[in-house]
């Protein structure tokens, strides 16, 4: 579609169509700037709704035009924790909405409709057939043609719920793997009635749905339908069923089509950090053109400039950025002013917010702790300002440093190498984490605009700070690699992991790595990696992963064989204990680091008893049967110990001391920890 823009409307000079208004007719989208739905998991918690209302309140002073809130069920059997049925419901999301509105009538706020389907957490759950997701332990019960006609009229009170709750519409989600979506896929489908068999009967249940809830609400309320656009599910929809699908929503009374990628299930990456940004954007404008209504796009576009290109190309007329404005309430406006150097930067690493969600956890951002906790985590100005020391520039000495600072406070921040960073400077260089370089362009910009005294290069002792006048000092020193008890632990095979990827050590050819945790996963992806990083190259990263976005078979995926080049290396990844290595990787992105290394030829192997390195390489035993690794290269990922020599020196002086990050903590290397504990003490000193 070629969107309607207001007459006369002022052009933005950079970023001419992101600025652009959206006309829908009966009413207008300010820009084309859409925050998308995460989860948060507070609307059942005590005070969730008034923490929801500060938190899209944020991000409508943030300049966004229109925003999706987290998925809401239409009934029990449907739901992840969260439901919209009666008007005692409503009534807690008004609060929400009423926020919202108050900053700016014209910013439009929709309640997504999600019924989980065979993903729900309840026996209860229902779906098409009795076909299990791959995700749960449980069998969905199978719909009778009552149960069917109950879930339409369920999804249509829904609507009127969120209506009367003074949503501006609502996005009605039909791909994931969430019920509407198993209805259009065979697998899933086995019904022989007039819900199943051929594709029109299986698009049958979401397109009534569509038509029912249109004529409850009238013409006059946005109604928008999120469609698999490509399921990367091996014999998915084809792309003739996404196109007839999407052309029968316009007719059924859509005011916009939303296009999602992959189930849950498939084994696709979409939302990693190692997924190129905008990956999927072509396959919305390919769709763009067969409809006459808006499309929105979706997934890893996390700046302004990513979002403008996607928007000139013709991709869609909106463009979704849900993590992005987790990681920055601001994003639209930073644009807008010409402030892109100051954007916190989502990095896509999912930690605090999928990963938060899928288990249960309430959700916000590794890079901003603030997300969803905006009203009790505040860095309001300081009434007392002190003389702060801040030793250390890795992420919890960032973060401590720049919201002391912002809050008023006199803050010198030191550290003994040449750029800030830390531990950020070594995940930097891994090929799949390249977005780590906009987190530290988003502190350097920030100590700058906060006025950080920063000192590079400048080791600084107990006595230099007892010394300096200093009010409270902060030790955010960080850690040391740990080096494990082993015989022959210093020969000349042995080095450690931050050599290697600063890459002052040679690797050779076959190479024993000594701990599965997040550095030893990223150790190994680094040293079996050849060619340009996939992040990097939307073409790089269809072949590694056997998407076919030209051709589009069923899923995007069926028939394509993924083709992964690897380093001319063999790699053991060794890992103590007796559980899967990769376990304690996060959950939504584990997956992915796992298949990775498998392709390349990774061989990790678990319950490993290190006995000592020589001549022949690693002697190790596996239940308590020797063997003999050898390798020319042992790389040791062993953990961390804190470096606190600092604050134990500091610790008879009268001055304040506080220790963060890991210094305080670093049994497993943990930015989000890390930055989190810095700004909440930053904002309470």
């Amino acid at each position: 579609m070629t969107a309607n823009t207001a007459a006369n409307a002022p052009a933005h000079k950079k970023y001419p169509n992101l600025f652009s208004p959206l006309d829908l007719g009966f009413t207008q989208l300010k820009n084309r700037a859409l925050m998308g739905s995460m989860h948060t998991g507070l609307e059942e918690v005590e005070g969730g709704f008034e923490r929801l209302a500060a938190y899209f309140a944020e991000r409508a002073h943030g300049g966004v035009g229109m925003m999706i809130t987290g998925g809401i069920s239409p009934n029990e059997e449907g739901s992840m924790g969260s439901e919209m049925s009666t008007p005692e419901h409503a009534e807690g999301h008004r609060q929400v909405t009423d926020a919202v509105h108050a900053v700016d009538p014209d910013i439009k706020i929709c309640m997504q409709i999600l019924h989980a389907g065979p993903l729900a957490h309840t026996p209860t759950m229902v779906g098409p057939s009795a076909v299990p997701s791959r995700l749960s332990r449980l069998i969905p019960n199978e719909l009778d043609e009552a149960g069917v006609q109950k879930q339409i009229n369920d999804h249509v009170n829904c609507t009127k719920m969120a209506k009367l709750a003074g949503y501006d519409g609502v996005e009605i989600i039909g791909s994931a793997g969430y019920l509407l979506s198993t209805f259009l896929v065979e697998k899933t489908n086995q019904r022989e009635d007039q819900w199943g068999g051929s594709y029109e009967n299986r698009m049958r249940f979401p397109l009534e749905i569509m038509r029912r809830c249109r004529a409850e609400v009238g013409e006059n309320f946005i109604l928008i339908f999120r469609i698999a656009a490509m399921d990367m599910l091996q014999g998915g929809m084809s792309w003739d069923e996404v196109v007839l699908l999407a052309k029968e929503m316009e007719k059924a009374g859509a005011t916009i089509i939303s296009t999602h990628f992959t189930w849950h299930e498939s084994a696709v990456p979409t939302i990693a950090t190692m997924v190129p940004r905008a990956a999927f954007s072509g396959v919305t404008g390919r769709l763009n053109k067969e409809l006459n209504i808006p499309t929105i796009t979706s997934n890893r576009i996390n700046m302004p400039d990513v979002a403008e290109q996607v928007l000139a190309d013709g991709d869609a007329d909106l463009v979704s950025m849900a993590r992005p404005m987790l990681a920055d309430a601001e994003l639209v406006k930073k644009a807008f002013e010409g402030r892109e150097d100051e954007i916190n930067t989502c990095i896509g690493c999912n930690q605090a917010c999928l990963d938060h969600g899928f288990e249960g956890k309430e959700i916000s951002c590794l890079v901003n702790p603030r997300a969803l906790n905006e009203t009790f985590l505040n860095y309001e100005p300081s009434t007392a300002p002190k003389k702060i020391a801040v030793v250390g520039a890795g992420p919890a000495g960032l973060a401590y440093a720049t919201v002391a600072a912002e809050r008023g406070h006199c803050v010198t921040l030191y550290d003994a190498g040449s750029e800030i960073g830390g531990q950020f400077n070594l995940a930097k260089q891994v090929p799949g984490k390249e977005e780590f370089y906009e987190t530290l362009r988003y502190y350097s910009r920030m100590l700058e605009v906060h006025h950080v005294d920063v000192r590079l290069n400048t080791k600084v002792c107990a006595e230099d700070l007892k010394n300096g006048g200093y009010d409270h000092v902060v030790v955010a020193t960080g850690i040391t690699p740990r080096t494990p008890e082993v015989e022959g632990i210093d020969h000349p095979k042995v080095v450690s992991y931050v050599d290697v990827i600063r890459g002052n050590v040679a690797v050779g050819k076959k190479v024993a790595v000594m701990g599965a945790g997040g550095i030893g996963f990223d150790v190994s992806e680094l040293i079996m990696h050849k060619g340009v990083s996939a992040a990097m190259d939307k073409e790089v990263f269809a072949r590694e992963w056997g998407i076919d976005f030209t051709n589009h078979p069923r899923g995007g995926v069926t028939g394509v064989v993924p083709q992964v080049e690897a380093a001319d290396r063999q790699v053991f990844l060794l890992q103590r204990k007796s559980t899967p290595v990769g376990r304690g990787l996060g959950k939504t992105t584990g997956w992915t680091h796992r298949m990775s290394l498998a392709k390349r030829g990774v061989q990790m192997m678990n319950g490993i008893e290190y006995n000592r390195v020589d001549d022949q390489g690693l002697h190790i035993s596996i239940e308590g049967v020797p063997q003999i690794l050898d390798v020319d290269t042992v790389i040791v990922c062993a953990g961390q110990v804190p470096k606190r020599a600092l604050y134990d020196e500091l610790a008879d002086s009268s001055i304040a001391t506080s220790l963060v990050g890991g210094a305080y903590e670093a049994s497993e290397l943990d930015a989000k920890a890390a930055i989190k504990q810095a700004s909440e003490l930053a904002a309470a000193v």
